[in-house]
């Protein structure tokens, strides 16, 4: 048995060698260059040291088109082929077809069947509860998945108080978008909060969308703040994860390995590993399905 932290990060895949094309080689990612001292890239997918790994995993699953983050995600938290259920991928929300199967089968749900402790992290604004509170259910498969399962989704409050992480790791745009009254904290601080939370836990779970948004070219004026803090974070995270937790590091998809589209791609999603079990994970996960059995396996 062993604690599991999972990092999911979205839209972030395995690119070209190519500094045009491939922001992991247009800038220095302390995450990959100091840590792992190279970088990912089709030629050279997988990298380790000590006992840290990186290599990649498909996200295409035998369909045809480009990845999407409601197949995509379901996929990984309910451990199954959803676009090849449902014949495409299709995002950015689950089809109303995976519902069923995101209710009765995601990770938080399993697990707690199991009488495992699970959180999910990150804290959403008062403006996301009178989203869901009016009725509304677009939501991604993280979110509704806790909703389904009883999971509390975290506050303002949770924030404050520390048990909580903002989706952009250090509360930045909590202040700067949504006049919260908050401090912006370092990135370290918030990797040492989600250690926190994963010393008390069996399964914790940290959702970070920013990434797939560069890639779209949705926040390009604070891409570079933003990619700095989550570059600290990993980087962070990394280098003092502590030794009775197991990490993974995964996507969905790939995006922002490549901008010269603003769209996604077909490479192998990026997935890393490290702490205890870093190696066994490393062998076990093909693709994207393949997830949340080798998660489960470890906490139980």
């Amino acid at each position: 048995m062993s604690k599991v932290l999972m990092i999911f990060i979205d839209g972030v895949g395995i690119g070209e060698n190519d500094a045009g094309k491939n922001i992991f080689f247009r800038r220095k990612f302390k995450f990959l260059e100091e840590v792992f001292n190279d970088v990912p890239h089709m030629d050279n997918q997988f990298i380790s040291n000590n006992d840290k790994y990186i290599f990649p995993t498909d996200a295409c699953l035998g369909v045809d088109d480009l990845p999407q983050s409601g197949t995509g995600q379901t996929s990984i938290f309910c451990g199954i082929n959803a676009p090849k259920l449902l014949g495409s991928h299709f995002g950015p929300y689950p089809h109303t077809t995976l519902m069923s199967y995101v209710k009765r089968i995601n990770i938080f749900k399993t697990l707690l069947d199991l009488n495992k402790k699970v959180v999910f992290a990150n804290a959403y604004p008062k403006i996301f509860f009178d989203y869901i509170n009016s009725g509304k259910k677009r939501l991604s498969v993280t979110s509704l998945s806790c909703l389904l399962s009883g999971v509390p989704l975290k506050n303002e409050k949770d924030l404050k108080e520390g048990i909580a992480l903002s989706a952009e790791i250090d509360n930045s745009r909590w202040v700067t978008k949504l006049n919260y009254d908050l401090p912006i904290i370092e990135p370290q601080l918030a990797a040492e909060r989600l250690f926190n939370l994963a010393a008390e836990h069996d399964f914790t779970l940290f959702e970070y969308f920013y990434t797939d948004h560069i890639g779209h070219f949705r926040i390009k004026d604070v891409a570079e703040e933003i990619l700095t803090t989550f570059d600290e974070f990993l980087f962070y995270i990394l280098t003092n994860l502590p030794d009775d937790i197991t990490l993974l590091i995964c996507s969905d998809h790939g995006n922002i390995e490549d901008m010269s589209v603003k769209m996604h791609t077909r490479n192998p999603a990026l997935t890393i590993s490290a702490g205890k079990h870093a190696k066994k994970l490393s062998e076990e996960i093909k693709d994207i399905t393949q997830i949340k059995d080798s998660l489960i396996g470890l906490i139980n």
